[in-house]
């Protein structure tokens, strides 16, 4: 590497520490804090790289290795990302559904998170569109959480009794995204619902469509996204980074 290239390599690593630092402190975005020291890491590592590739052969197969790990991690990176983007922007609100399944997010005490209060809003806006549909409102009861995903939705959604006895059906015993589709699919059977050939509208946050819609085809069942959008920029590319990491643990965990 020349000493312009360490130079730069020392800025980038300099500005990824600082974004470091300032982004684990703010609740929501921790993520992209320890994302950019990792980077920052990568720095330093291309670094000295660099300077054992002038001193070594080895030194150059190493280098040139790790380059084109990085130059395969970053292709594939923007792939899954325009994925996410592609599933994220879709808008199916005038396809005809047979029920509809709402997915809980973070529920802080009693009062719903950021992204859950954008799933609540997208869930609001598509179930007044289509009124003669079930919906199950899916999410168990985590930790820091004081009642259910499934309970406060239910309460930001909450219209009269009769309506929710003969409408909405609750599913708090979920604690991850397979579960919500397996437990949902349970109620959807009982009340007579061919989850086999039924069409399912999914709402969930955008960042999300894509890994979920993935999940509920291999429960088996058949669906459509809709997607809810956080109006807070910063968080919604935090998750957005971060569901690359999480589709890659789907896939090779789940």
């Amino acid at each position: 590497m020349t000493k312009q290239e360490n130079a730069l390599c020392i800025l980038i690593g300099g500005l990824l520490l600082v974004a470091a630092l300032s982004l684990t402190v703010i609740p929501g975005i921790r993520f992209s804090g320890f994302l950019a020291l990792a980077l920052a890491g990568v720095c330093v590592l291309t670094i000295f790289l660099g300077r054992w590739a002038k001193r070594s052969s080895v030194g150059k197969w190493c280098q040139r290795i790790f380059l084109a790990g990085l130059a395969v991690v970053l292709l594939l990176f923007l792939t899954v990302e325009s994925l996410l983007l592609s599933h994220g922007e879709q808008d199916n609100s005038a396809l005809p559904v047979d029920a509809v399944i709402v997915l809980g997010a973070g529920v802080n005490g009693e009062t719903p998170s950021l992204i859950l209060q954008s799933r609540i809003n997208a869930a609001a806006a598509y179930i007044e569109k289509h009124p003669d549909v079930p919906v199950v409102l899916s999410g168990g009861q985590g930790t820091g959480e004081d009642i259910s995903e499934a309970a406060c939705m239910r309460r930001a959604l909450w219209t009269n009794s009769e309506e929710w006895n003969a409408r909405y059906l609750l599913e708090d015993r979920s604690t991850s995204t397979a579960e919500n589709f397996a437990f949902s699919k349970e109620l959807l059977q009982e009340q007579g619902i061919d989850t086999d050939t039924a069409v399912i509208a999914v709402v969930t946050s955008d960042f999300h469509c894509f890994r979920a819609h993935f999940i509920a085809q291999r429960a088996g069942l058949t669906v459509i996204d809709v997607p809810a959008e956080v109006d807070w920029l910063l968080l919604n590319a935090n998750y957005y980074i971060r569901e690359f990491f999480a589709l890659g643990k789907t896939l090779i965990f789940d």
